[in-house]
């Protein structure tokens, strides 16, 4: 049987018809650009956060890009991340001026360690970007504590964990603001690029307004120096459509995580780490296995799909090469992109196909050929 990693038809098959009437309602009102999709969407997204304000804009890198500029990170400005995300979330950083410090993660959940953020504070910490990395939250509560106590910014890089929550507490409530991606593949996703930021705090969500459509309040009046990033009147339109399913599309991917827990217990593989009083959404699935290129050549072979995130950690990558970095600078990092393989998990996948995925990893553990 052959297992796709990811299939989005499906998703977009079950509300095909309400999000082609909700693409020619923009049409017809030849509104384009931050028109009333755009804002009701900013308003739902907000509210699903819990937090007073949502402002859209065109992709989760810029997000991050503009929440960082809007809280005045500049050169000279430290800001302390994980190496194990997403190249965007250190090309934020590196855009503005400012230098990017990284903190070991957890090895067991994935997540940036907050010992080893506190560990590399000092004087010129200015912000601290947690990424909720595969759906799942980082330790906010904790996060927060620290950067307080250095008089530094939080954000969070909450691309793939729209929908999570820790401790009660759903993202942007412990932090100055939380960027999100609505990418394709993510669990809310548009038909091409888009992204949100959520504040709490009115005057940064206006700055944010004005910076993402160059510095302006007013056309052709310009207040400081801005981007053009704004989500698209079309894409805010699917999103509002496709956002009541979120709730149904996330409680199957923790059913689907769930199959596979149950499935796989008995063979050698570490499986995700679930921390207690949260609610992990399951953007990706990701196992530990010591021979993982292996084993993904193996499922590859068996017509079953499977995604390395990532193979290279940020301080390793060559644009990070001025930094000084090395290898075994961030041991945990560093074995994870090494073993960590992501298995096919996504709204649709049946439990037979699931079944079909463990059968074929059992076997490539038993050297069946």
């Amino acid at each position: 049987m052959h297992v796709p990693f990811i299939e989005l038809d499906k998703e977009w098959k079950s509300q095909q018809e309400e999000i082609m009437t909700a693409i020619q309602q923009v049409i017809d009102k030849g509104q384009f650009i931050l028109g009333e999709s755009v804002q009701l969407l900013e308003k739902e997204i907000a509210a699903c956060c819990g937090v007073q304000q949502g402002i859209g804009v065109a992709n989760g890198t810029d997000a991050l890009v503009l929440l960082l500029q809007a809280l005045g990170i500049q050169e000279g400005d430290e800001v302390i991340t994980t190496p194990f995300t997403f190249f965007a979330t250190v090309e934020a950083i590196i855009q503005v001026g400012a230098t990017p410090v990284f903190a070991d993660i957890e090895k067991d959940t994935f997540l940036i360690s907050p010992e080893e953020v506190e560990r590399k504070c000092n004087h010129k910490t200015k912000a601290i970007i947690a990424v909720h990395l595969f759906g799942q939250m980082a330790d906010m509560k904790h996060l927060n504590q620290i950067a307080r106590k250095y008089h530094a910014y939080l954000i969070e890089d909450a691309c793939q964990a729209l929908g999570a929550s820790r401790e009660g507490e759903s993202i942007g409530r412990w932090s100055d603001g939380a960027a999100i991606s609505f990418f394709p593949t993510k669990n809310l996703g548009t038909c091409g690029d888009g992204g949100m930021i959520v504040v709490q705090n009115d005057e940064l969500a206006s700055n944010l307004k004005r910076l993402r459509a160059h510095g302006a309040t007013q056309k052709y009046i310009h207040e400081q120096i801005g981007m053009n990033s704004r989500l698209d009147e079309i894409h805010a339109a699917i999103l509002r459509v496709k956002l009541k399913k979120l709730k149904q599309w996330n409680e199957e991917r923790r059913t689907l995580a769930n199959n596979y827990r149950d499935m796989l217990q008995d063979l050698p593989v570490q499986l995700p780490t679930e921390v207690p009083h949260s609610y992990h959404v399951y953007h990706l699935y990701t196992i530990v296995i010591e021979e993982r290129n292996k084993l993904q050549n193996y499922l590859k072979q068996a017509g079953i799909g499977s995604g390395v995130y990532y193979p290279v950690p940020l301080h390793l990558q060559k644009p990070l090469i001025p930094y000084g970095f090395k290898l075994g600078d961030f041991p945990n990092a560093e074995y994870a992109c090494e073993h960590c393989l992501s298995l096919p998990l996504f709204p649709g996948l049946t439990e037979e196909q699931q079944q079909t995925v463990v059968e074929q990893i059992s076997l490539s553990l038993r050297g069946v050929q």
